[in-house]
């Protein structure tokens, strides 16, 4: 069984790989009932959607009507507004037939002027607090990509008193210096403030290339590993964190070696990490100019 850890001060027990259910976007409720009992089998009792993934809430209702509390149940809006975020969180804990959720996230918020829609009086944190108020949510975090989201998350903490964050984490990313020392700094005032912090994009490998090859699957934006060694090295790389947890992938095929990694103990070797980089042409997701977006 994968590790649990206390998912900051929510009084939850995680496993230390969340199941990212982004890889249910584009998938039927078959393909995706067929996930579920290898998740249960590797003691996965935590699920991190979003409204803006496809059919994913969907695809997961039926698991939260067999197994009632098991699953700490956390989903996201891109909403701004009070009124859209509202919206969206309502929509949410319909299509998941649940009353409530666990955790409800601002997704990806990281430009400025959305930064500053979201905490302005009638944005989506005002929205959100109320939604817990009213017992729609237990907790309110905040979402990002790219070089600049663990300086955004740090001024968001400033604001308001989030919950969670969630932020790229993997060996290639943590060796720019300058997005090392914004996470490590961010990293230890959550700590202080025991706020959970989720990682992602452990197992990417490099934004996909213009040309497609023969049977080539792209189940998520970005290239994953598909070797199975590289990828208990890059996934134990992160987990040698004790303070984080990973959302798992997007890329539904290689969702059983990221949990049989992860259910392997071992520590990882920085010298076969950079062999890694090397071997497989490991590139950066995220530049802090052209490639921000995705």
């Amino acid at each position: 069984m994968i590790e649990r850890a206390a998912f900051g001060r929510t009084g939850h027990e995680s496993s230390r790989v969340i199941f990212g259910a982004a890889a249910l976007a584009r998938v039927d409720q078959e393909t995706a009932d067929a996930l579920l009992p290898l998740l249960l089998a590797h003691g996965i009792n935590h699920i991190d959607t979003a409204a803006m993934y496809g059919d994913s809430e969907l695809r997961v209702a039926p698991w939260l009507k067999a197994h009632p509390g098991e699953f700490f149940v956390a989903t996201k809006t891109h909403a701004r507004d009070g009124a859209g975020a509202r919206a969206s969180l309502e929509k949410s804990l319909e299509r998941m037939g649940v009353d409530r959720v666990d955790l409800i996230q601002l997704h990806n918020l990281v430009e400025n002027d959305e930064w500053e829609a979201a905490h302005a009086r009638g944005g989506a944190v005002e929205a959100l607090q109320q939604a817990r108020e009213e017992g729609l949510t237990r907790f309110i975090g905040v979402t990002g990509h790219g070089l600049r989201i663990a300086g955004m998350h740090l001024r968001s903490l400033e604001r308001f008193d989030f919950d969670s964050v969630l932020l790229p984490y993997n060996y290639t990313l943590m060796q720019n210096a300058a997005y090392r020392g914004e996470v490590e700094r961010l990293l230890q005032l959550c700590g202080h403030r025991k706020v959970a912090v989720q990682t992602i994009k452990a197992i990417a490998r490099r934004r996909w290339t213009a040309t497609r090859e023969p049977g080539e699957k792209r189940q998520s934006w970005y290239e994953p590993l598909t070797d199975p060694a590289a990828i208990s090295r890059a996934l134990h790389f992160v987990l040698d964190n004790p303070q984080v947890f990973i959302d798992s992938t997007s890329a539904l095929d290689q969702i059983p070696l990221v949990l049989a990694a992860a259910e392997s103990p071992r520590s990882a070797n920085l010298g076969e990490l950079a062999a890694d980089h090397e071997t497989f042409d490991i590139m950066p997701l995220f530049d802090g100019a052209e490639l921000e977006r995705i």
